[in-house]
């Protein structure tokens, strides 16, 4: 007797593969389907037996038991083998147990649980392992690492009523390239925070046209050449926001409060309150332009403990700013069709006034070190990204958008700018475009004709001599058949900067060969250094019933506790069967 799936049009024709056996038994009280001497034949021929193999019949939607194992080889394990169990606890829970037998690092123990309530659900995983006298000769010897070694990650989030709900993430390793070197870096439930691993909880409320949101942060370092006592703990973290309705002229009054409280282990300490009110009038002129009137109030109050300032260490002080800002912007677009496509031309500007000043020495900076200057920015009243520093004096905004539109969908656009101030501000940093009185010209070009062809430039260009301080390319171009993408990034490193300079370019290629072959290659590479950062290459079959891909992955690390990484992944997928592929 045999099972079999046919993947050609034609019934008749062999199947591409079948699971023979001589005994079947549908037990359909306990829902199992059973194989007795059962072997797999693909194309005809056999390539796999087993006296004994069972599955759930179609009724059951999950159940216990083994999972497909999975197999590979990297440089990070050698070859290795994970046999995962699925729990079925119940309903609305469940938990998978899997080990991985490793050649260098014995056994990794790696699992996951989930779940959901009413009111919300919850998800954790996790993995273990002994630091071994063998993993010791490949890997803890050079690093001092030894001993218990694992990651957790977990993530919840639950509603209280139709106006609260509370949640929490945990996210941690053992040491720093743990969860790099042993490919866990997905459980990251905080991905969007870099350099660290974060952890919170927080109590958040949603009513009407307020917000308001109380956590508490912690963070673990992930970069080797800071020290964990470095690491700031921030508790509480309170932001209240408030929109009012628009009165009877189209003005809206905004309220934002944020309170902190950070602290460290060795380093500087702060608490800080931050009352920004403000009040805001769009107005449409007779003639069609645009002009939107802001004013607001920046109120900031700190105290500090363990501050370098002017050169003293260990300060501790009282610090505040009071900060009136009124901006006026205005634009004016003009708009003309013929036929099919039609233009649009709008010159921008924006006169932002404030007192000089505001950025004290007695008030530190720990959410605003990383400005960038580009198009995305060029009318904000504030380019900082957080509230520790404030963009202060008047100053001048102004530039053009220019964009063509098709009727089909394609599109040409252009932006430049440039902002002016009358006096320079010492709170921006060099390199970051805002140094002088007169700041880099920024722009973007976004030239998208058909779905064929999608090119997307960024640059900010020195105002003294038009020299290229940023570049940014994107390019997405070809059919199916073949499709091309690449990106070219270039940037100068700023003073003081936490983040290095950078020219790198990445780019794959892809191509679905027929309806069922497929094939592609990627690569980065640091054009500073002159070295292949990753690369990964790939060949797919896949028909109605079966899937065979093989994947070649270089991964080259930055990093003195990780190796150059090489691995070759085959994944088999029986879509009406099961899967095999790697796990780790």
């Amino acid at each position: 007797m045999s099972i079999f799936s046919l993947c050609d049009d034609d019934p008749s024709a062999a199947p591409l593969w079948q699971v023979k056996a001589i005994k079947v038994i549908h037990d359909k009280q306990r829902q199992t389907i059973e194989y007795r001497d059962a072997w797999l034949e693909f194309a005809g021929v056999p390539v796999f037996y087993t006296p004994y193999l069972s599955h759930p019949d179609p009724t059951v939607k999950r159940k216990s038991g083994f999972l497909t194992p999975s197999f590979g080889t990297s440089n990070s394990v050698g070859s290795f083998i994970t046999t995962p169990y699925y729990f079925n606890i119940a309903a609305n829970a469940d938990a998978t147990l899997s080990p991985s037998f490793t050649d260098d690092e014995g056994v990794i123990m790696a699992g996951e649980y989930r779940h959901k309530f009413t009111e919300g659900d919850f998800n954790i995983r996790g993995s273990v392992m002994d630091n071994t006298s063998s993993s010791e000769l490949t890997y803890s010897t050079e690093n001092g690492i030894s001993g218990i070694r694992g990651h957790l990650a977990a993530k919840g989030r639950f509603d209280y009523d139709q106006t609260w709900r509370w949640g929490f993430d945990v996210n941690r390793q053992s040491d720093r390239a743990y969860i790099s070197r042993f490919g866990y870096t997905s459980d990251n439930t905080l991905p969007e925070i870099s350099n660290a691993l974060a952890s919170q909880g927080f109590v958040e409320g949603f009513r009407g046209r307020n917000f308001i949101q109380a956590r508490g942060l912690h963070f673990q370092n992930t970069l080797t050449n800071q020290e964990e006592n470095s690491s700031p703990l921030i508790l509480p973290l309170i932001d209240f926001n408030h929109v009012s309705e628009p009165d009877r002229y189209g003005g809206y009054s905004t309220l934002d409060v944020n309170a902190l409280a950070l602290s460290r282990a060795e380093g500087s300490d702060t608490r800080r309150l931050s009352i920004r009110g403000g009040w805001n009038l769009p107005y449409v002129a007779p003639a069609g332009d645009v002009y939107t009137l802001s004013t607001k109030l920046i109120g900031d109050f700190y105290n500090t403990s363990s501050l370098s300032v002017s050169g003293q260490n260990d300060t501790s002080n009282f610090a505040h700013r009071l900060l009136p800002q009124v901006a006026l912007d205005w634009r004016y677009p003009f708009v003309s069709g013929r036929g099919n496509v039609y233009q649009m031309f709008e010159p921008i500007a924006s006169v932002v006034v404030s007192p000089y000043g505001g950025n004290s020495p007695d008030i530190p900076n720990e959410d605003s070190r990383n400005l960038e200057f580009d198009d995305t920015n060029l009318f904000s009243n504030n380019r900082f990204t957080g509230l520790d520093r404030v963009e202060g004096g008047p100053r001048l905004n102004y530039g053009l958008k220019w964009g063509v539109f098709g009727k089909n969908g394609g599109s040409t656009s252009l932006l430049l700018g440039q902002s002016y101030r009358y006096k320079t501000d010492d709170s921006f940093a060099v390199g970051s475009g805002l140094e002088g009185d007169l700041s880099d010209i920024v722009g973007r070009v976004h030239v998208s004709p058909n779905s064929k062809l999608d090119i997307y430039y960024r640059t900010r260009l020195d105002q003294s001599n038009l020299e290229s301080r940023r570049n940014e390319v994107d390019v997405n171009a070809g059919v199916p058949a073949l499709r091309l993408h690449t990106r070219y990034v270039y940037f100068d490193r700023q003073q003081g900067s936490e983040f290095a300079g950078r020219e790198e370019i990445n780019g794959s290629l892809s191509s679905q060969i027929n309806k069922t072959w497929r094939t592609s290659i990627s690569a980065t590479r640091d054009l500073v250094e002159g070295e292949l950062r990753t690369m990964s290459m790939n060949l797919t079959y896949e028909d109605e019933c079966f899937l065979f891909s093989t994947n070649f992955n270089r991964q080259f690390y930055k990093n003195n506790e990780l190796q150059p990484d090489n691995s070759v992944i085959f994944r088999i997928l029986f879509k009406t069967l099961g899967e095999v592929s790697p796990g780790v």
